[in-house]
């Protein structure tokens, strides 16, 4: 009859363990690895982070978050709010403007490239993102993205846990106003 109860006992706490292990994956964190090199050198491939599901139920995008959302199904991307519902976002001369004001940007290589564009007024339930690496990334700026619907928001990215020895906290590296 011990045999049985132990057995019992163990069995129930695996199956708690599960259960709770798919609700927080399900409604609260994902983790979610960086594939390619769009967010370099703020996120490295093959990092493993993890992001938070269930902020923006209870709070808006804001300039910086870098979040993960559904380009296609069963293809998520994760990159860099630069402009929220309706801001003015334009690129010329290499430099991103927000309203007619230079955004700061300490975490790109000031010395990339890049093609101008707009100006263009971001759509009420939409973000216009950028990666990192603006030189290779598939973002807001190319047309088979465009601005990105906040329906599709996964979550933001806030933790890499992996590899160990790089574990970190994400910040979004902009002053809010």
């Amino acid at each position: 009859m011990g045999k049985w109860k132990e057995l019992w006992d163990w069995t129930r706490s695996i199956l708690i363990a599960i259960v709770l292990a798919l609700l927080i994956r399900m409604f609260l964190f994902e983790v979610f690895v960086v594939e390619g090199r769009s967010m370099y050198p703020t996120l490295v491939e093959t990092e493993r982070l993890m992001v938070n599901k269930i902020v923006y139920h209870f709070d808006q995008p804001r300039l910086g978050d870098i979040i993960v959302f559904e380009f296609e199904p069963g293809r998520d991307f994760i990159k860099r709010v630069i402009a929220v519902e309706g801001d003015e976002i334009e690129i010329k001369g290499g430099r991103v403007f927000v309203n007619g004001i230079i955004i700061e940007e300490p975490y790109i290589d000031q010395d990339m490239l890049m093609h101008d564009y707009g100006p263009e007024v971001v759509p009420p339930g939409y973000l216009f993102v950028m990666g990192d690496y603006r030189q290779n990334s598939m973002d807001s700026r190319d047309p088979r993205v465009g601005f990105v619907s906040q329906e599709y928001l996964k979550g933001r990215a806030f933790f890499i846990f992996w590899p160990p020895g790089e574990a970190r906290l994400i910040d979004s590296g902009v002053e809010q106003p």
